[in-house]
């Protein structure tokens, strides 16, 4: 009977680590998603609301989800502080809140570049920075589409059958 228990939770476990993949598989395109269309209401607030960066970040952070929500109130909180730069700050809200997300290094590098140019120029070069990081992250969106479509369902299967194996081999 115990190891019949054992072997069931062991197959659990398997099957819901492949889940807990594919849902990150299906996760990223979404987020990436609402990526682009914070930094489309970025453009619009900088180009039509002359909004200060960090009222500007705060008013995205109030119309995202999470885990975006929290990488753009925190960066509103470390610009309002005062002493640091938005680079750093953004910096900063990436270092503490990129875990949660399921993006990946190319997103982070995006916004990173990004960065580099919010606050230290006019308004219309950053204008042109935020539609080009747009523009990046379209294709990396396209990029987790296809990873979503390959790995998805690749994930659960293999989670079942990777805790089918580990049963099998250990009774």
């Amino acid at each position: 009977m115990l190891k019949l228990i054992g072997a069931v939770l062991i197959l659990l476990s398997g099957t819901l680590a492949g889940f807990h993949q594919a849902a990150r598989f299906a996760a990223r395109p979404k987020q990436i998603r609402e990526l682009i269309l914070a930094m489309q209401r970025l453009e619009t607030e900088i180009s039509y609301g002359f909004t200060p960066l960090p009222d500007a970040f705060r008013k995205m952070s109030e119309q995202l989800g999470e885990p975006l929500r929290s990488i753009f109130r925190s960066a509103a909180i470390h610009m309002a502080s005062g002493g640091i730069t938005a680079q750093e700050s953004i910096q900063r809200s990436l270092n503490e809140n990129w875990k949660r997300t399921a993006m990946k290094t190319p997103e982070r590098d995006i916004l990173h570049q990004l960065s580099f140019t919010l606050g230290t120029s006019d308004r219309q070069d950053q204008i042109k920075h935020i539609a080009l990081a747009a523009q990046q992250l379209k294709h990396e969106e396209a990029v987790a589409r296809d990873e979503q479509a390959k790995y998805e369902k690749i994930s659960r299967s293999l989670g079942l059958l990777i805790g089918a194996l580990i049963v099998i081999l250990i009774f």
